[in-house]
């Protein structure tokens, strides 16, 4: 009772810090105009930038269109810790796959949750904010595939632009700059991290800058968090954005269709706003920055798409390209469990205590500013890749915390476990002290689609990403796990008592517990998405047929229509999503303005 008492008190404390320092004042456009030079669909990590940077020009009158509210409606928004609390609310999409085959068999119908962003900012108000760039060889994969100007050295200036590294030592590079609008920081979080990060030099992996020469090694955690506060797209680029007399920014716009005339060239779109059907010209362009799973929808319903799809629902085919195939994602599991002698990881009771609380409020620092328990990863080499090849393929994510410590089981119904499943592998462990790492793979080979379910626009597309299809994407992860419990035999982690959980997954028990066999069956069971789709508007060479847009991001068969977003990654890049989403529309505006902001960066 104690406990409770003392978890609202943190609560409501938290939330007064919040509203009483970081609720901007609100400048939303509620009558939409009849006409802009520029439209932007999507207000998420890309959206947003391109929306500040069109709108730099004063001469472009640019609209912005949002399907959600205002991302400071919800006071759990910007406290870092509390990520996980904005899944399944009305500031996510509850997006739900179709049930898997090959994957998902330990979760509820077979089927994955998939959180996307609904407010201002998109998805940035979701996730647990790491800046992650991706390795080098994946834009150097995409430059050597006919995206041309998507190479590292020419995208790492679009980074930088947009950086503000809080970390003296990271800023003495040149692979980080300090005078753009999105802070990146390293967060104080606890005493658990300095071990783990010993454990990590111990078994060999280096102790890397993440975004700097090299992706293989353990860093800590990068992330985007200014003063304890959750830096999202929406604080970083739309809000100093929204006095401009020439960008109006409106919510609970749900658009519905890209408008082209007789000779594909865009004009317009139409939205539903306060349950009105409305239309919006355009003079110039119409951005799509839905995401990978609303880009594609949109233009499915818009007519460009597989031909045959589109002639099932009888929708008049605008162009024929293979808009929402290519789908990836990248995936993890919750094998690698620790139980901890020491008292020196995070449990529902320090973060909930009243110092907690008070240390937020008066300090902005403290357990509310990690990053949803996220405080380290690593990537790693798996034996699929080439040994002259530097890619990664593998990640794995460090949390201060035992999986199964929360006794509200608030990650139990977040990643849609079957009751019974979570209940045999994490049940009676609440306020245990423990690590977990997640050993993830983030090259998948699996591929996956977005289909139309109906022409219903406010009806969500049919989800089927193929999770473990491919056997090499079960090789890889099995390896990844491997990585994962290996810790237990370093010197660091023993010397803090640390032991890793030996429960048998019961759907498994025909195997002898960590043997491939066993492995392989428990990420079948326990397949958790990292929450990075991409790839359904795939960006390639012209002639490409398995592309949607150009290297430009100009959708192909029609005139004044790009995409800008994720969902344009050639394949999904070795690392979190955020980041290159930001550098995606940093770049698209340059490309739609025609002009060049950035200087190559100096060897």
């Amino acid at each position: 009772m104690a406990l409770r008492f003392l978890s609202v008190v943190a609560v409501l404390l938290a939330v007064g810090y919040y509203w009483m320092f970081w609720s901007a004042p609100s400048k939303i456009t509620e009558l939409v105009g009849k006409e802009y030079d520029y439209i932007v669909v999507g207000s998420g990590s890309a959206g947003s930038v391109v929306a500040n940077r069109l709108s730099e020009d004063r001469n472009n009158k640019v609209l912005l269109l949002e399907a959600g509210g205002e991302e400071n409606a919800n006071p759990f928004t910007d406290i870092p810790l509390l990520a996980p609390f904005m899944q399944l609310t009305k500031e996510d999409w509850h997006y739900v796959t179709e049930p898997q085959k090959h994957a998902c068999k330990g979760l509820k119908n077979e089927r994955s949750f998939w959180p996307r962003g609904k407010a201002l900012g998109g998805t940035s108000n979701l996730n647990y904010m790491a800046y992650v760039r991706g390795s080098r060889h994946d834009y150097d994969e995409w430059a050597a595939n006919g995206c041309d100007g998507w190479s590292y050295d020419e995208v790492l200036p679009y980074f930088l632009k947009s950086e503000d590294n809080r970390n003296t030592e990271y800023a003495k590079t040149k692979y980080h700059n300090t005078t753009g609008p999105l802070t990146v920081s390293n967060t104080v979080s606890a005493p658990v991290k300095a071990h783990i990060m010993k454990a990590a030099e111990e078994l060999g992996y280096r102790i890397i800058d993440v975004n700097a020469e090299t992706q293989l090694g353990y860093s800590e955690l990068q992330s985007v968090v200014r003063n304890g506060v959750r830096w999202s797209t929406a604080k970083a680029f739309l809000r100093p954005a929204m006095g401009r007399e020439n960008l109006h920014v409106v919510i609970n716009a749900h658009v519905t269709k890209v408008l082209f005339n007789s000779k594909k060239e865009t004009i317009g779109v139409e939205l539903v706003k306060d349950g009105t059907l409305q239309t919006v010209k355009v003079a110039k362009e119409v951005v799509v920055s839905a995401g990978a799973i609303g880009s594609p929808q949109l233009l499915l319903l818009s007519g460009i798409g597989p031909k045959k799809q589109l002639e099932k629902f009888n929708i008049p085919v605008i162009a024929d390209l293979p808009v929402g195939e290519n789908l990836q994602d990248h995936l993890m599991t919750d094998i690698a469990v620790y139980s901890l002698q020491e008292p020196i990881s995070l449990t529902p009771s320090k973060a909930s205590s009243l110092p907690t609380a008070l240390q937020y409020n008066i300090f902005g620092s403290g357990y509310l500013t990690s990053t949803g328990l996220l405080e380290g990863i690593s990537f790693h080499r798996s034996s699929i890749i080439k040994q002259e090849l530097l890619y990664p393929d593998i990640q794995l994510h460090y949390f201060e915390s035992m999986l199964g410590a929360d006794p509200e089981e608030l990650l139990h119904e977040r990643a849609n476990y079957d009751h019974e499943v979570y209940k045999a592998m994490h049940g009676d462990m609440v306020e245990q002290e423990g690590i977990t790492i997640l050993p993830g793979i983030v090259r998948p080979k699996s591929r996956g689609t977005i289909r139309l379910r109906s022409t219903n626009p406010f009806e969500h597309p049919e989800i089927d990403p193929h999770y473990l299809e491919h056997p090499d994407d079960v090789k890889t992860f099995i390896e990844a796990v491997r990585i994962g419990i290996g810790f237990a035999n370093s010197e660091a982690m023993k010397k803090i008592g640390a032991k890793l959980t030996d429960r048998a997954l019961p759907q498994c028990s025909q195997h002898q517990l960590w043997t491939d066999e066993y492995i392989e069956c428990y990420v079948r069971h326990i397949t958790l998405t990292i929450y990075h789709p991409a790839g359904t508007c795939k960006m390639g060479a012209s002639g490409d047929p398995t592309s949607v847009v150009d290297s430009k991001l100009r959708v192909k068969g029609v005139r004044g229509l790009r995409v800008a977003d994720a969902s344009i990654m050639h394949n999904v890049v070795a690392g979190n999503t955020n980041a290159p989403s930001i550098m995606i529309g940093e770049k698209a505006a340059d490309l739609i303005r025609g002009i060049k902001t950035v200087k190559p960066v100096k060897s």
